[in-house]
């Protein structure tokens, strides 16, 4: 089998709703300029990756790109032939869009390193997304279709942060779990995104107290009277726009980029796992993405003991500690004491999240699965600024999932160097 390197990167800022770079109703320029829009996102991402890479358009065999729900947010869609309009160059080349929910930027990852072992050299992987261009609510119905819309919409009116609250109120009556330790995750979060120029929340602070009790600023939003004590703003991801883009390549690509094995990172395995729509999964356990996971491990030849860093899927704060499990990290109903002791801090034992992960950084949701590898790319070559990890690593593991469990893309990296 080739092997599969990623030869760089780029992400723009993510941003939405009180982030300075964001333009609202509040904002001062608010009716004098516009936001990007989805096609600048695929845009420049796909531009400034190819410049981190030293790879001109010409170079590209392949492209794929990552995008959820571009034709209700945006009125756009079609995004492979948006990309081939970011370089004249990339006219002619075969691209496709990936959609599997929020683990669509995962599955153009997949479909990029599945083009390098059939033959192609240099693959460009876009992942990008737009959410702000209507309510809360309205967004919350678009982003329903990532469930079981008929079946499950009629939980509440924000069905995915239902579903979650869900698991939270499980964890809570049957494990270890409290409440307090999905606020630490929130801190966790903030806090690196402190570190990150750019995350959605950078600029924002966010302490146990403030995480741990509800308020007008942290409200508990649910109409479901069952669940509704069991989610708080808080708790959730952030509603972002931004796009990320990856350069793969084979080792003849690297070569031809005029590029150095030891800046590029391996992927040593990235395994796809799709579960049942129609079916409801444990509240207590990611059973798919732990499929996945396990699948991972064998291939690559590793262990969870032996990651370094990892990037997972904290869509709510309760997805992180479950993750955790999934993973490997923690037994079963243990997640919550692996983030009650640090191990996940950044200085911690297995560093999660570094650069604030979705509750933090953002979560365009096409984007995330390419910014989650990106992220471990950049932190074994030491290019992540006040976040970076210490000790140098060189092996890690992200896992982008898709729906409640729904989809899952976990990807196993190491250093080339």
């Amino acid at each position: 089998m080739r092997k599969v390197y990623v030869a760089g990167g780029a992400c723009t800022k993510y941003i939405g709703k009180f982030h300075p770079d964001f333009v609202w109703k509040r904002h001062p320029d608010f009716g004098k300029r516009e936001n990007p829009d989805l096609q600048d996102y695929v845009r420049d991402a796909a531009i400034e990756a190819l410049v981190d890479t030293h790879t001109t358009a010409a170079q590209v065999d392949k492209a794929f790109v990552g995008n959820f729900a571009g034709e209700l947010f945006d009125n756009q869609g079609h995004l492979g032939a948006s990309l081939a309009a970011a370089d004249p160059d990339l006219a002619g080349k075969p691209i496709a869009r990936l959609e599997g929910a929020c683990a669509s930027g995962g599955l153009a990852f997949a479909a990029g390193i599945d083009a390098i072992r059939a033959g192609a050299d240099v693959v460009l992987v876009v992942g990008a997304e737009v959410q702000t261009t209507v309510s809360a609510r309205d967004g919350a119905n678009f982003l329903a279709r990532a469930a079981d819309y008929k079946r499950q919409r009629p939980i509440d009116e924000f069905t995915f942060p239902a579903l979650f609250a869900r698991r939270a109120k499980a964890l809570t009556e049957r494990t270890e779990a409290t409440m307090e330790d999905f606020a630490r995750a929130s801190v966790k979060a903030y806090a690196n995104a402190g570190r990150n120029p750019l995350a959605h929340m950078h600029a924002h602070k966010m302490t146990l107290e403030q995480a741990s009790t509800v308020s007008d600023s942290n409200p508990t939003f649910l109409n479901n009277e069952e669940l509704k004590p069991f989610l708080r703003v808080s708790d959730c991801s952030q509603v972002s726009d931004g796009g990320t883009a990856l350069v793969l390549c084979s080792a003849d690509g690297v070569a031809r980029l005029g590029r150095k094995l030891a800046d590029c990172s391996e992927v040593l395995a990235c395994e796809v796992s799709t579960a049942a729509l129609s079916a409801d999964p444990s509240p207590l356990a990611l059973d798919n993405s732990a499929s996945a996971a396990k699948r991972a491990y064998a291939k690559a030849g590793v262990t969870a003991k032996e990651m370094q860093v990892a990037e997972v899927h904290d869509c709510f704060t309760v997805t992180e500690i479950l993750m955790y499990e999934a993973l490997g990290f923690a037994d079963t109903g243990r997640g919550a004491t692996l983030l009650r002791e640090g191990a996940t801090a950044i200085d911690g034992a297995i560093p999660v999240n570094t650069g604030g992960g979705l509750v933090g950084f953002g979560h365009p949701v096409g984007a995330t699965g390419v910014k989650q590898v990106l992220e471990l790319h950049r932190q074994f070559h030491s290019m992540c600024g006040d976040y970076q990890v210490g000790g140098d690593p060189t092996l890690g593991i992200a896992a982008n999932m898709g729906g409640d469990d729904r989809t899952a893309v976990v990807t196993i990296l190491r250093s080339a160097s």
